[in-house]
């Protein structure tokens, strides 16, 4: 770990070497936003028509009420009257915060074939270009795969580039919870790969729940890959400000206080995923124990004390990692602000030995993935501190917290 620096002088360069980046990214991408999510698509529509049905007589729940009070509704329901729902509703129902989990994995393989006979039609039709063609069948063969081998889908938009969500391991029964939130590229499409699995937020996930299994059998745990947020496409403006990070904030909360039981949860967050982290901090779930990043650009906070939580603070980074040459900074809103491993930041400091570039933490034989994996199911003794910060498990009572 390299000594940091924070001389006037060098902090000005930075100031100007991150305004120097800005223009070039404004030059190269241009100024705009994402925009995947349409107003008018069918999940909007569907939207409109729960506002204005009912169910045995009563009128069906806002679908953005609290989790609470959608959970207390379809307690109410019967068996039945879930899976009729579900049916004539699986895009609303399988995104419904406070839905049992079953029901919408339920609701979104009812979504997930429609999805497939929408894709079906479009990788046929003769007004695409021959891309556009491409892209359906690349979605196609997406939504079958997540159709096969009972899959467990928490979420599913296939609007614009797509949003998904997917549990590994029982969520109901699970005493710990982690969920991996992704970075830039995030979509449908990038949900998980063939070639490097470990990359993609399902491989990132899988390797984690794999790992949790190994390092504490006796623990009732789950994973989430979560990547249903509108996460920045390529290292443009939008991988440079907040504004995506803080509608996932507002998301990736919701989700997690609508979790089933009394779960503690762990967020493990890579990239852009730990400015999502970080902006979501100060308003996150009591439940959240742990905040662990890795390659982060910035938390949008000076140092681990302005993320106003009351969860531990992880930060690791490869030394390949090309994210230390970008400077952690935030000027104008424009950056993610202080660098989470540098020891000024106060966060509990973790080796990463193993894992190659930017990419690797969730690498299988990593000791990101192993100190991952420790944190997930609480055994905080077993995690190996890096070199700049050797009591970075310090100060927790009895090494473990189950």
């Amino acid at each position: 770990m390299t000594s940091f620096d924070t001389s006037p002088t060098l902090t000005a360069w930075r100031a100007l070497l991150a305004v120097a980046v800005v223009f070039v990214m404004l030059a190269t991408t241009g100024w705009s936003a994402v925009r995947d999510h349409h107003s008018d698509g069918p999940r909007e529509l569907a939207l409109a028509s729960w506002a204005r049905d009912r169910i045995a007589g009563r009128s069906l729940p806002d679908a953005d009420a609290p989790a609470y009070r959608l959970a207390h509704f379809f307690a109410t329901l019967t068996s039945g009257q879930q899976i009729a729902l579900a049916g004539k509703y699986p895009s609303v129902v399988g995104n419904l915060n406070g839905a049992p989990v079953t029901l919408r994995y339920h609701a979104n393989r009812v979504a997930l074939r429609q999805a497939v006979a929408v894709e079906k039609v479009r990788a046929h039709d003769e007004r695409l270009s021959p891309d556009g063609r491409g892209e359906a069948e690349a979605r196609l063969d997406r939504f079958r795969s997540m159709l096969t081998g009972g899959r467990q889908i928490l979420a599913f938009d296939p609007s614009g580039r797509g949003r998904a969500a997917e549990v590994f391991g029982n969520l109901d029964r699970a005493a710990r919870v982690s969920v991996v939130v992704p970075g830039v590229d995030t979509h449908l499409l990038t949900l998980e790969r063939s070639t490097r699995v470990y990359r993609a937020p399902v491989g990132m996930a899988k390797s984690l729940y794999e790992a949790e299994r190994s390092a504490s059998p006796g623990t009732r745990t789950a994973v989430i890959a979560w990547a249903d947020y509108t996460a920045p496409a390529g290292l443009g403006m939008d991988a440079a400000l907040g504004g995506l990070a803080a509608n996932g904030a507002v998301r990736l909360n919701a989700m997690v206080g609508a979790l089933p039981g009394a779960s503690k949860v762990s967020l493990f967050c890579h990239s852009y995923g730990s400015v999502v982290c970080g902006v979501a901090a100060h308003r996150a779930h009591d439940r959240v124990a742990d905040i662990a990043v890795a390659g982060s650009p910035g938390m949008r906070a000076a140092n681990a004390g302005q993320l106003e939580t009351g969860a531990r603070i992880w930060a690791t980074r490869d030394g390949d990692d090309w994210i230390g040459d970008v400077p952690h900074l935030e000027f104008g809103g424009i950056g993610h602000g202080a660098d989470p491993v540098d020891p000024a930041f106060g966060a509990r400091i973790v080796s990463a030995a193993g894992a190659a570039g930017h990419s690797g933490y969730f690498e299988p034989g990593t000791e990101s993935l192993d100190n991952f994996a420790a944190i997930g199911v609480g055994a905080y003794g077993a995690v190996s501190c890096a070199r700049a910060d050797s009591a970075c498990h310090d100060g927790i009572s009895g090494q473990r917290d189950s």
